[in-house]
């Protein structure tokens, strides 16, 4: 059986992996926590999010097909899931 599809990432995420080296660049010897911390900053200070948004609602309709793909082809929702059911 085919795996899970993968969650696509968020317009931050995909906008922060591609702005990490921009950041270590302007802040030498920043720590990855901070990189994260400064990344939000910037983020919430723009104002034009549309190209990130656009892109994340793009992998997100992918994401949908292929999950739709996935359930028909026998997979469950819960299939893959890490999460552990209480014990008995």
């Amino acid at each position: 059986m085919a795996e899970k599809p993968k969650r696509p990432l968020s317009a931050y995420m995909l906008w922060l992996n591609s702005a990490r080296e921009q950041i270590k660049k302007e802040n030498p010897g920043i720590k990855v926590t901070e990189i994260a911390k400064k990344g939000g900053e910037l983020w919430r200070g723009m104002k034009d999010k549309s190209e990130w948004e656009y892109k994340a609602a793009k992998m997100k309709d992918e994401y949908n097909k292929q999950m739709q793909d996935f359930e028909r082809n026998g997979g469950s929702k819960d299939a893959g899931s890490k999460k552990k059911k209480g014990r008995p």
